[in-house]
């Protein structure tokens, strides 16, 4: 994670400059209708899935402004790293990190998306850099649930009972065993820019966050995670057993 400024990242892939502009739609699912009396109402539903765009350089060239995790990579690994997130078929964490050049963190984006398409593009005004703009919506987990019906055998004339099973809830990995995208008790303590051992540190609040780097190569913290809600304001590389 930079310093300072704005850091994106794709599940795990750091891209190497943030866009310019990001672009987060909360879509509307509210519909009107008209009555004899009283004219058009709007009946309120919850919103729809949210779309995000937006467009970054995938630079070829080492530039001193571009951040990478472990050293200048070129477009070709992002572009095979882009298409692996589509061929998957599989939901993953877009971040948003913020930091002001005073070092106080700002408001993040932490939301479960898919990948619904991305356009490659190059340019002579980019130069040998590559421009890629993505579209990514939001994505909620769902699941079945399991209806038993008992028939009483006492008496023919009592209806069936129907119960519902409820899902098994994998928000909350069993204790001693964690996975990016669990959520966690974050104990309170100290957060980290990085997970190398001398990194500069701040208060965090206890409260619930979720895990979205694990094994840090620093190894000193080597758990990022980022708060949920307002309880905490968790945002960066903690200790080991600082959450359970």
């Amino acid at each position: 994670m930079g310093k300072t400024g704005y850091d994106f990242y794709l599940n795990k892939c750091l891209l190497p400059i943030a866009p310019d502009k990001l672009q987060i739609k909360i879509n509307n699912a509210n519909s009107k209708v008209t009555l004899i009396d009283e004219g058009q109402v709007n009946i309120l539903k919850k919103a729809e899935l949210t779309d995000i765009e937006f467009d970054c350089i995938i630079p070829q060239v080492k530039y001193p402004f571009a951040s990478y995790k472990g050293g200048f990579k070129g477009a070709s690994y992002f572009l095979d790293y882009f298409e692996e997130l589509k061929a998957s078929r599989k939901p993953f964490q877009f971040i948003v990190s913020r930091v002001m050049p005073s070092g106080k963190v700002l408001f993040s984006t932490n939301i479960k998306v898919s990948l619904e398409e991305y356009k490659v593009i190059e340019q002579a005004s980019e130069g040998f850099d590559i421009g890629v703009k993505f579209k990514l919506k939001q994505y909620k987990e769902y699941g079945t649930k399991t209806v038993s019906i008992k028939s009483s055998e006492s008496s023919s004339d009592e209806a069936p009972k129907a119960t519902v099973e409820e899902p098994r809830s994998t928000e909350n990995a069993p204790k001693g065993e964690y996975k990016v995208g669990d959520i966690v008790n974050y104990h309170g303590g100290t957060h980290f820019y990085t997970s190398y051992e001398g990194a500069k540190g701040y208060p965090a609040r206890a409260g619930k966050a979720r895990i979205t780097i694990a094994n840090g190569k620093g190894k000193a913290h080597p758990w990022h995670l980022i708060h949920v809600d307002s309880t905490s304001n968790v945002y960066g590389w903690v200790d080991e057993g600082s959450f359970d």
